[in-house]
């Protein structure tokens, strides 16, 4: 399913792209495609607010990325889920009618395939191959919603630092992770004093450093000891419910 790019969206998404979508067979993906466009999220674009009616679902395709945030009644902001090209943002399990409850942003700005929720509905009444596997999906972001939770009480700003990190990368496949100080302070609710604590120790190891508003990782591997063990239960659990849905980890060497 491969949809051309309007002008006034210069992107190309595939279906290939994103891992959920590569489940379905090609009589699912008939259903899909008449009722699928293609769409250019830019950084920091909003998808909806709380309250808001989930219009459209949507599938991040490559690179791209969207996150899930909680909104405080002061305006703090605390992200609860990344997702990428694993999964899906929007209606996957209710029928469209129900009220969003966090804020979602395109995290990692490219191309999104995204499709009205009603019509998604539809689809997933007339195929129940569609049906399950979005609800086996939900139960494995709920299973990432879950592993937030917990690891934000137990787990020190520098590992949920490293696992938001490497979760990034995950999702991108890339050597960097295009973000700032301050936008990865707000993601993990702490003061931005925090993180800078936790960065300039990294630099002067080695593992990162800044390039023009993007984080590069220089030693992945001495990145990984930082982090806790919930990346890994998390794609522990996408895989038995899943199979290989999950995006595989980064590969490439420290470098000297």
């Amino acid at each position: 399913m491969t949809l051309p790019a309007r002008e006034t969206a210069p992107v190309v998404a595939d279906a290939a792209d994103n891992a959920l979508l590569r489940h379905l067979r090609p009589e699912e993906l008939k259903l899909l495609t008449p009722i699928t466009e293609v769409w250019a999220g830019e950084e920091g674009a909003v998808l909806f607010e709380p309250g808001d009616a989930v219009d459209y679902t949507y599938f991040p395709c490559g690179r791209s990325a969207a996150s899930l945030r909680v909104v405080f009644p002061d305006g703090d902001v605390v992200e609860t889920c990344l997702i990428g090209r694993e999964g899906a943002v929007g209606g996957i399990v209710s029928e469209g009618h129900l009220p969003a409850f966090t804020r979602s942003i395109v995290q990692i700005a490219g191309g999104f395939l995204k499709v009205r929720t009603a019509r998604l509905q539809e689809a997933k009444l007339r195929s129940p191959f569609i049906h399950h596997l979005f609800a086996r999906y939900a139960d494995c972001l709920l299973a990432q919603v879950f592993q937030a939770t917990a690891c934000n009480a137990r787990h020190s700003i520098e590992q949920r630092t490293a696992k938001w990190i490497l979760s990034a990368m995950e999702r991108t496949n890339g050597e960097s992770v295009p973000l700032t100080q301050e936008q990865l302070a707000g993601m993990l609710g702490v003061g931005r004093s925090y993180v800078n604590r936790v960065m300039r120790s990294w630099k002067a190891d080695g593992l990162v450093e800044w390039r023009r508003g993007s984080l590069q990782i220089n030693k992945l591997d001495a990145l990984k000891t930082r982090e806790c063990a919930c990346n890994a239960a998390v794609r522990a659990h996408y895989a038995s419910v899943m199979g290989a849905i999950y995006p595989k980890e980064p590969r490439r060497a420290d470098r000297a």
